[in-house]
């Protein structure tokens, strides 16, 4: 279900999208609103779940998970709990950053962080392959990265236009 959000709200959630470890009291200073309404606000956000929680990003690289690697997984079966069996799997592995869910012929696409190319054969070999349900595997390996961000596009409307 869709929040409704204000101008106000959309330029906190800016903000705290590029700079989380702000206090109420930062984000108000550089937002130009008082420190209260800032802070009754963030709460609000965080109480619908708007905001779902504040993290550090890390440099995927600099703590030595140097291959990222995407995988489409088509599952033998589609049934309810053929589907929910392979998600449990996918829960238990870290390596996992990210599954979703797809139409067509991929069942399921799949972002991996490892540490080299002999990690994620030990992977792929000890775990994906094993899960519940896979049929086929599919993996591509990222060459470089041209754009990862976290930030969704609050203030951008329609084309691009500003709201």
């Amino acid at each position: 279900m869709q929040t409704d959000l204000d101008r106000s709200d959309v330029r906190i959630l800016d903000l705290v999208q590029e700079h989380g470890n702000l206090s109420a009291a930062e984000l108000a200073e550089r937002l130009g609103m008082t420190a209260s309404t800032c802070w009754r606000r963030m709460s609000r956000l965080e109480e619908t779940g708007v905001i779902r929680r504040r993290v550090a990003l890390l440099d995927r690289e600099k703590v030595g998970l140097n291959v990222l690697v995407f995988s489409q997984v088509k599952l033998s079966g589609h049934g309810r709990d053929a589907l929910l069996k392979f998600e449990q799997a996918v829960r238990q592995h870290a390596e996992i950053l990210e599954c979703y869910t797809l139409m067509g012929e991929t069942d399921f696409l799949l972002r991996i962080a490892c540490r080299d190319i002999k990690s994620y054969e030990a992977f792929f070999l000890d775990h994906l392959s094993r899960f519940p349900g896979v049929q086929s595997v599919h993996s591509f390996i990222a060459l470089s990265v041209i754009k990862e961000t976290t930030t969704l596009p609050l203030s951008a409307g329609p084309k691009g236009t500003p709201r």
